[in-house]
């Protein structure tokens, strides 16, 4: 295989890294802050569970960085042709990205009441919605997004906001939400002691169970739905456009790959598996084992809509031969390989200082001492 396709290919891998950290990490502190308000019934509740993830929530946003930043440069046509059409989406994401923030530092500045219950509520609001918004966005891939390109690459979004919002994009959606909320109960019990720790204790069985039977209905869905193949092109590690393609559609072409590489099926299963054994886990107590299985669901559903997507990573629903693969929408031979070399260096040096921080950070957050007044409490 010429070393442009590998690089291509390897870029793709790097790319679902990206995504599975973002979803596990970000995940996780979104989780928190969308049961906040179920969790913790009184003030001192609601300001333990904000100091669980205080130390991790504003490094964890690394992994939105990194992920934008990937497919800016490695994969150029798709973050121009995506961005250029999502405003609506984009700006949302973007209003409650800004307001979480001011959320964690203004709530508890105020003493009174009414203040704290709005940025409470904000918490809540900017923890779901960016969760529901990540998984509805793998829905729509599988749906296909509604751009074509001109004879000269102009592309062109043709579709509306709440076109977006599809019954699959909706339940995938709720699916996000759903690994959310079991990943931050898990959490909470990791931090928290008392009645809180049993409110979570519960929510995160309730929030495991609900995601293993979404993720069921999003496979049997699947399976059943019209999806993409590609007939004809250039191939792999040949420079080229989506213009010099065939692709057409057809009723459960999603699981060619699974039927061409049955070990495929390995990562369903792993997902699956994770929220199962999150389940048994928060049930018995183990909240830090779960947590662990709760991160290898969500490996195992974001692989596997990678496996079935390959190589498709943007599907045309206006002109599926428009629609943007690994092959046609990556960078240079030269960028991947400058990238992959940079990457090689600094992912796994973040991987090792989110881990040193949460090694430092561990433990059960003191009640009493947020009621002392600790300085460095939110």
């Amino acid at each position: 295989m010429e070393i442009y396709a590998v690089a291509q290919v390897i870029w793709w891998l790097l790319l679902g890294v990206l995504l599975m950290g973002l979803a596990v990490m970000v995940g996780m502190d979104m989780g928190v802050g969308a049961i906040l308000r179920y969790v913790g019934r009184t003030d001192l509740e609601r300001r333990v569970a904000l100091n669980i993830i205080g130390p991790h929530w504003d490094g964890n946003q690394v992994w939105f960085i990194l992920g934008g930043g990937a497919i800016f440069a490695a994969f150029p046509l798709i973050y121009a042709t995506a961005f250029s059409g999502f405003y609506v989406v984009m700006l949302l994401l973007l209003w409650t990205m800004i307001t979480r923030p001011l959320g964690f530092e203004y709530r508890s500045q105020i003493a009174q009441p009414v203040w704290r219950d709005v940025w409470d509520w904000v918490l809540v609001v900017s923890g779901a919605v960016p969760m529901i918004v990540f998984g509805a966005a793998f829905g729509n891939l599988f749906r296909g997004v509604p751009f074509h390109f001109a004879w000269n690459m102009t592309s062109f979004y043709t579709g509306s906001f709440l076109g977006l919002l599809s019954p699959f994009a909706v339940t995938t959606g709720v699916l996000s939400l759903a690994l959310a909320v079991m990943m931050g109960a898990l959490t909470v019990m990791n931090g928290a002691e008392g009645v809180m720790l049993q409110r979570a204790r519960g929510l995160a069985q309730v929030a495991a169970g609900a995601a293993t039977a979404l993720f069921a209905v999003g496979g049997l869905w699947v399976r059943a739905m019209s999806g993409y193949r590609l007939v004809s092109g250039p191939g792999a590690g040949v420079p080229q456009t989506p213009l010099q393609q065939a692709v057409v559609g057809a009723p459960g072409a999603w699981l060619d790959n699974f039927a061409a590489h049955p070990v495929l099926w390995i990562v369903p299963a792993a997902g699956f598996a994770g929220m199962i054994g999150a389940w048994v886990a928060a049930r018995a107590g183990r909240s830090h084992l779960g947590w662990w299985l709760g991160a290898s669901a969500w490996i195992g559903v974001i692989g596997t809509a990678g496996a079935a997507l390959f190589p498709f990573m943007l599907p045309s629903s206006s002109d599926p031969s428009m629609s943007l693969t690994l092959w046609n929408s990556s960078s240079s031979e030269m960028t991947l390989l400058w990238m992959a070399g940079f990457a090689a260096v600094f992912v796994p040096l973040i991987l090792w200082y989110t881990g040193w921080a949460f090694w430092v950070m561990r433990g059960k957050v003191s009640a009493e001492r947020i009621a002392r007044g600790d300085e460095h409490a939110y």
